[in-house]
């Protein structure tokens, strides 16, 4: 039996969570195994028994953010209904998602295709934006946007804006990831409804 003043070890959980966010202070190419090791407070072997090396931290750190696009995009309410209605409500969940997983969707905003495992999260990045782009042209289709609109310009800024958050978002500074997505929202499908 161990010591209670014995120091715990690192779960595959805290390891990620950490290594994420060296990531985002360092960078993910200035980032050593050696960082990582430091930042857990153990030696770099010891992440070797959770993880082969970075990249494979990189890979589920990415997916971590991406999963919840997806799950967002397989839901019931992002399929059913008008498509104004049901592409307001992937921008309301995609906020709200954003600032649940804020590290890791950081993360994401800064690949830029150095690696596999970067090309195929940007890969699946584009594949969500054009979910989004069909939701936004179907909405176009039922008269619901304005027709001076362009859908993938309308794409574009509703999602840059959504992914802009990532950079000034802290819960604990003030607005709820609720009030922010209201006021989204509501500044953008105002001026977009035909």
């Amino acid at each position: 039996m161990s010591s209670p003043s014995r120091r715990r070890g690192h779960d595959p959980e805290s390891v990620l969570s950490i290594a994420v966010a060296v990531f985002n202070e360092r960078g993910y190419d200035g980032t050593s195994m050696e960082d990582l090791a430091r930042a857990l407070g153990v030696t770099k072997s010891a992440i070797y028994y959770h993880v082969p090396g970075k990249e494979q931290l990189l890979a589920r750190a990415l997916d971590r953010a991406l999963d919840g696009l997806f799950e967002l995009a397989a839901d019931e309410r992002a399929a059913r209904g008008p498509a104004i209605d049901r592409l307001e409500w992937v921008v309301r969940r995609s906020v709200r998602l954003l600032a649940e997983r804020l590290p890791y969707v950081t993360l994401l905003l800064r690949v830029r295709g150095n690696s596999a495992t970067e090309q195929a999260a940007l890969a699946r990045r584009r594949e969500f934006d054009a979910f989004v782009s069909h939701l936004v042209k179907e909405a176009a289709a039922e008269g619901a946007i304005r027709p001076d609109l362009d859908p993938a310009l309308v794409t574009r800024l509703l999602f840059g804006a959504v992914s802009s958050i990532a950079e000034w978002y802290r819960p604990e500074r003030g607005a709820s990831a609720d009030e922010v997505a209201d006021a989204l929202v509501t500044m953008a499908f105002d001026g977009l409804r035909g």
